[in-house]
């Protein structure tokens, strides 16, 4: 199995699998390898999908459909790793598994992405680049985006740097680029029905989300990310009559949960819902000129 774990190709956030730094890889066979954060955050990731996945008190429901499912850990062969020795890795289900052309965007929720508690610097560092993204603006940034053409097979991912700068209207924009097809500034929002509308649509997954969270007083998920994916022939195949797209959305990085001690997440849910408005914005746009089109 060893001889055939390679770097995700559709990988948009994080870091990248080398001869000289450890990376998540994946199999082929539909599981996903995550090495384990150093100090003490790989620990307590792997304790948190431990104890969620037998957690009672978390819908059956909502850990199936929205979190990846948690296989244990494997130590790898890891080059990268101190003294080339193997490498605990927390192995889960890959999550773009099935999707022949994977349009991914992972968003990172919450205005506030360290934990209570943290160490000074780590949260000097944090707030620097949550004021410098839209985190404290918004209560999200977008921290990676892949976007394949179906119509020709161009790819379109920008550099983190690009992201990192945008605004909110860059955000709205690239919200848009990733439910359109072709590329450049004619963002048409083609896909946009079978992507973000619909019964399985990424709006009516998020709104399920955070009717949870609306609820949820078992944890606090400090710099946790959503995960949209896609396969952009699918969703070109649904578009012309809105279906779905096979729309996937996850929540993914755990490092950093904390309890939540009978206390709403308010963090994570203001994000999520600033996320829904924005997404929702997009889908009401879209259908008010799918229906003067047709008057």
């Amino acid at each position: 199995m060893a001889s055939d774990l390679r770097p995700p190709e559709h990988q948009v956030a994080g870091h990248r699998a080398s001869a000289d730094k450890l990376g998540p890889l994946v199999d082929g066979e539909g599981l996903f390898y995550k090495p384990l954060q150093a100090g003490e955050r790989g620990e307590h990731e792997a304790a948190f999908y431990a104890a969620f996945t037998a957690h009672p008190a978390v819908p059956p429901r909502v850990r199936g459909a929205f979190f990846p499912r948690f296989h244990g850990t494997r130590f790898l062969p890891a080059p990268a790793s101190p003294g080339g020795a193997p490498y605990p890795h927390i192995v889960l289900d890959d999550l773009l598994a099935g999707l022949p052309s994977p349009c991914v965007a992972d968003v990172k929720i919450g205005a506030c992405t360290w934990p209570p508690r943290s160490p000074d610097p780590y949260v000097a560092k944090c707030l620097a680049k949550d004021r410098e993204t839209t985190s404290a603006l918004l209560g999200f940034r977008v921290s990676g985006v892949r976007v394949v053409d179906a119509r020709g097979g161009a790819v379109w991912r920008p550099d983190r740097s690009e992201l990192k700068g945008i605004d909110a209207a860059g955000v709205r924009r690239v919200l848009r680029r990733y439910v359109s097809t072709g590329g450049g500034d004619d963002l048409d929002c083609a896909l946009a029905a079978a992507v973000y509308g619909g019964e399985g649509g990424v709006l009516a997954q998020l709104r399920e989300l955070k009717a949870w969270f609306e609820e949820q007083t078992l944890y606090h998920f400090y710099s946790a990310s959503i995960l949209f994916g896609y396969d952009a022939n699918a969703a070109a195949a649904a578009a012309p009559g809105g279906g779905s797209g096979g729309v996937r959305v996850k929540l993914v990085d755990f490092a950093h949960v904390d309890d939540g001690d009978g206390v709403i997440d308010h963090n994570f849910l203001g994000g999520l819902c600033s996320l829904i408005k924005f997404i929702g914005d997009i889908v009401a746009e879209v259908t008010e000129k799918a229906s003067s089109d047709h008057s």
